[in-house]
């Protein structure tokens, strides 16, 4: 049972890791819903069709390309307000492909699942619900720390969650070279 808990750990690690400071919600998830918990974007779209050519007119192309890049922040910006992400409080986390771990006033028993409330931004803002089953929750002091594995994750959130940690390592390094 250890050595298959290690293997799980050791594989969490195969993700470039960074810690950041990142709004954040944990909430626990009951048993009866555990069948039931996905990964997902907050007011995703994905399901509306998109046309598969492109407009022959370059020019008409780019605008194209503006005109829906525009309409994709806003759209974020709608989705952070009304899935009530704006009050959620900031807190840092260790955050990977694979997982992530947290300071939590809560304890959690390993093997929980939770689900993780959070704001990405690389660099636009993207809300997700993440579901993560607790693999540690270590007691310091007056809380806890606790480690999360991703459970229920497509790739193309996956994706999203790497590119975050990779543009906020090359903020980290840009930020360590004007110093």
């Amino acid at each position: 049972m250890e050595e298959q808990m290690e293997e799980k750990y050791q594989k969490m690690r195969e993700f470039s890791r960074v810690d950041v400071i990142i709004p954040l919600g944990v909430r626990l998830i009951s048993s009866e819903e555990k069948q039931r918990v996905k990964a997902r974007i907050s007011g995703d779209i994905t399901s509306i069709p998109l046309p598969t050519e492109e407009p022959a007119d370059r020019a008409l192309t780019e605008w194209l390309k503006i005109i829906n890049s525009k309409l994709d922040y806003l759209i974020n910006l709608w989705n952070l307000r009304e899935g009530d992400f704006c009050s959620l409080s900031s807190t840092e986390v260790n955050i990977s492909g694979g997982g992530m771990s947290f300071m939590s006033d809560s304890p959690y028993n390993k093997g929980d699942i939770l689900e993780l409330k959070t704001v990405l931004e690389s660099p636009s803002p993207m809300a997700l619900y993440l579901y993560g089953e607790v693999l540690k929750c270590e007691k310091l002091n007056d809380t806890y720390r606790v480690a999360v594995q991703f459970i229920n994750l497509e790739e193309d959130i996956r994706d999203y969650i790497v590119r975050f940690v990779f543009y906020r390592q090359r903020q980290i390094l840009r930020q360590k070279k004007e110093i």
